[in-house]
């Protein structure tokens, strides 16, 4: 990194710069540091600067392998032969069982995200139209969220921008007027806890639909590699990096997540309400330090094995 200085005629204007590489292009972050500065404001003021610059970094690191910890030999064996002696295969799972799970899936998922819709007020919605004396978006969206498992059941895709799109269309279509649209410019996700600390930046906006093709084809060349449980999990827990939505993420991406697994005949995953701060921890783990296996552990909890 390295000070810039423009000189008018009467002042000088500071700035800290650094370039980088990303694959064949080259990228330059600019901070401004201010003007007519003396030596302690300039050191102080550069210290800053530094560290929103490589927060900046790191926001554009882009994909080639997402299993940049790759699993050793020994514990994909291990996910194999959990997948292969699973006595509950996709397939033999009945209409019934699979409502069952649609409703639980959808009271957990929207629970997850903070709707105050009881277990049982959500299965009196999708089996009686019963509408409970809550907030009209939580109705909508349970409708949404089972309307988005009987998507997945049906379709043939994988993953695409073009279901990534339509899984957040079907969700939101009657609670947000977003609906189905990635980030627009100017429009940047910071996602902070309880009390109020920043815990993930989205993707730049600009760079959302590259990430997303990237992801798209690491999975594509990725699917007769590694078991269905990897493959699910990163694709989950890069989605979630990525961010390309202003709001309804963590749905889509759970939703993406079982998507995953039906189309490698695995059943689906329900990630229990209960397990949230498990599933929080899971997903900073593999943000911070690309650590794959907390989400494992924690998809081979809720799955029936």
């Amino acid at each position: 990194m390295y000070i810039e200085e423009r000189k008018t005629k009467k002042r000088i204007k500071y700035y800290l710069g650094h370039s980088f590489r990303e694959g064949a292009k080259i990228h330059k972050i600019r901070k401004y540091l201010g003007k007519d500065l003396d030596k302690k404001s300039l050191d102080e003021r550069k210290e800053k600067a530094e560290k929103l610059i490589l927060e900046e970094i790191n926001q554009y690191k882009i994909i080639k392998d997402p299993l940049v910890s790759p699993l050793s030999s020994e514990e994909i064996s291990f996910i194999k032969n959990i997948e292969k002696n699973q006595k509950l295969k996709v397939f033999h799972l009945s209409e019934r069982q699979w409502k069952l799970f649609s409703e639980l899936f959808t009271y957990n998922t929207n629970a997850i995200e903070g709707s105050e819709l009881s277990n049982k007020e959500v299965r009196e919605i999708l089996e009686e139209d019963k509408w409970p004396k809550k907030s009209k978006e939580d109705i909508a969206e349970t409708y949404g969220v089972n309307e988005a498992i009987e998507f997945i059941r049906n379709t043939k895709e994988h993953i695409s921008l073009e279901l990534i799109k339509e899984l957040h269309k079907i969700v939101f279509k009657n609670s947000k007027e977003f609906a189905g649209g990635f980030r627009k410019k100017g429009e940047e996700v910071v996602v902070r806890n309880g009390v109020g600390n920043i815990v993930h930046f989205g993707a730049p906006q600009q760079r959302v639909v590259s990430l997303l093709n990237d992801l798209i084809s690491w999975y594509n060349k990725s699917k007769y590699k590694y078991p269905g449980l990897i493959l699910a999990s990163v694709v989950h827990n890069q989605f979630e990096n990525i961010h390309p939505f202003r709001d309804g993420n963590g749905r889509v991406g759970r939703l993406l997540l079982n998507n995953i697994l039906l189309k490698n005949r695995l059943p689906p995953i329900n990630i229990d309400f209960k397990n949230r701060g498990e599933y929080y921890k899971s997903l900073q783990e593999y943000q911070k330090n690309h650590n794959l296996r907390p989400t494992i552990d924690l998809l081979i909890k809720d799955t029936k094995i």
